[in-house]
């Protein structure tokens, strides 16, 4: 038993090692070029610290999405190790699932700060807060950094609650109560 509770502490390990890696890639490129705007790259190369500030943010929001959907990931494995038997599905499946836990988790991220940006957006035409954002306004990346908080804060739990729900259960058995 405490050989499999270090092998499953090593998978999620390295689980979260690679995941880091690629939250951070797919998150940067995805952002840089869904925004209409102007070119956020750019602005970051120029010192732009506004950007950089909403950026950074959008960064470690994504990753909070993503550990959510690892956990259930994690659980299927853990329950993989401890009882084999019970699993109901092969060990390839639950690859493939774990992989579809997390691009779920990926894109719910990815859909979340998106829309909550661009309805921030809408609702404060006004202030017109990518133009404020591109001239490098450090009140409004703080501003739009804290939308995108609010955002994770309120739906990072249903993204967990959902890959949680989609996470094959074990049989336990038949029970009859009557004749």
């Amino acid at each position: 038993m405490f050989m499999i509770r270090v092998l499953v502490s090593l998978f999620e390990f390295l689980l979260a090692v690679v995941m880091s890696g690629v939250v951070v890639y797919v998150t940067y490129r995805v952002f840089i070029r869904a925004n209409p705007d102007f070119d956020m790259e750019a602005e970051i190369k120029k010192g732009n610290v506004a950007t950089g500030l909403l950026v950074g943010t959008i960064l470690i929001c994504a990753s909070v999405f993503l550990q959510k959907g690892m956990e259930s990931v994690v659980g299927m494995f853990r329950h993989y190790m401890i009882a084999p038997d019970t699993a109901s599905l092969a060990l390839w499946q639950m690859i493939l699932l774990g992989l579809g836990h997390l691009s779920l988790s990926l894109l719910l991220a990815v859909l979340t700060i998106s829309v909550t940006l661009r309805l921030f957006g809408r609702f404060t035409r006004r202030i017109q807060a990518g133009q404020e954002l591109q001239r490098g306004n450090v009140a409004m990346g703080i501003l739009l950094s804290s939308v995108v908080i609010v955002a994770t804060l309120y739906v990072a739990e249903g993204v967990g609650a959902l890959s949680k729900a989609l996470v094959p259960q074990p049989s336990i058995g038949r029970i009859q109560v009557l004749k």
